[in-house]
């Protein structure tokens, strides 16, 4: 029953272009209107929801302690001094932030496709993506990315660094752009989850394993990694090519200075198969014990 509304065509022809737009703002709409029932369920906890946004901030905050306190002890890690990680720290955290925000909970699509949950999404007139990244939507995610800002402007405040247009301008560019690229990973991963079944922690490897490693600076990674990063899973477009261009520093690989403004068509040509892989997950499912 759940395939047959799926695939059920419209009475009338649409133009193809009018069909993808209303389909686009239909999902926009229903994720809209998903998250805020689970905000408005949140707040009815004011108390609660503040301490829990606090303390996730505060968790991750650790992290960024114990990069402070390494830096107690030496002057330079991998020729970055503490402000330069710090920029890279801030637009890595920052980026997972907004991204798991906003499509985080695609996490728990495995679960869903075990239990059989997710045909209940499926006969609803609203794209199931949109669904899946909205079902729970935790606002208190915001204390990660409230956390990773605020390191990435005193990072920007205390860099003796020539603020030209471009660099100025490539900092939000390098944010937007990092949050869609691991958004678009996040996809890519629920996708696999319909032939996995429970790959949540491969999910989590590619997010929250790349964003810890783009917290510190390239130069102590070896040659193969930054490849397969760069050409690969392009996780280095995230920060490590923009920042590189903000400090005025060269690419361990040599690539060109045009790169690092390369990162949203990196996160648009990401998400194009990120998008038919799910597509793909959505039409072989076939209920519960598939």
């Amino acid at each position: 029953m759940a395939e047959a509304v799926l695939e059920r065509e419209p009475a009338l022809p649409r133009a193809p272009g009018t069909v993808r737009r209303n389909r686009a703002w239909e999902g926009l709409r229903g994720y809209g209107l998903i998250a805020a029932m689970w905000i408005r369920s949140t707040m009815t906890y004011r108390t609660s929801f503040f301490l829990s946004t606090f303390g996730n901030a505060a968790i991750t905050l650790l992290d960024f302690v114990a990069i402070f306190i390494m830096f107690s002890h030496v002057e330079v890690l991998g020729g970055f001094t503490l402000p330069e990680v710090a920029l890279l720290y801030g637009s890595a955290s920052a980026s997972l932030g907004f991204a798991d925000l906003l499509m985080g909970n695609t996490d728990r699509i495995g679960q869903r496709i075990r239990d059989g949950s997710l045909d209940t999404m499926l006969v609803r007139p609203v794209p199931v993506l949109a669904q899946v990244a909205a079902d729970r939507f935790a606002l208190r995610r915001l204390g990660r990315t409230g956390q990773g800002l605020g390191v990435l402007c005193w990072a920007v405040a205390v860099l003796d660094v020539d603020w030209t247009p471009g660099r100025v301008l490539l900092v939000p560019v390098m944010v937007v752009s990092g949050a869609a690229i691991f958004g678009a990973l996040l996809v890519a991963g629920a996708a696999f989850q319909f032939a996995a079944k429970d790959a949540a922690e491969v999910q989590n490897a590619f997010t929250y394993g790349g964003c810890t490693m783009l917290q510190y600076p390239p130069a102590v990674f070896g040659t193969d990694l930054l490849r397969g990063v760069t050409f690969v899973v392009p996780l280095a477009f995230v920060n490590w090519l923009p920042a590189l261009y903000v400090l005025g520093r060269p690419d361990p690989l040599g690539l060109p200075d045009a790169v690092a403004f390369a990162s949203p068509l990196v996160a648009f040509l990401v998400f194009l198969p990120a998008s038919l892989a799910w597509r793909a997950g959505v039409r072989s499912y076939r209920s519960t014990g598939s």
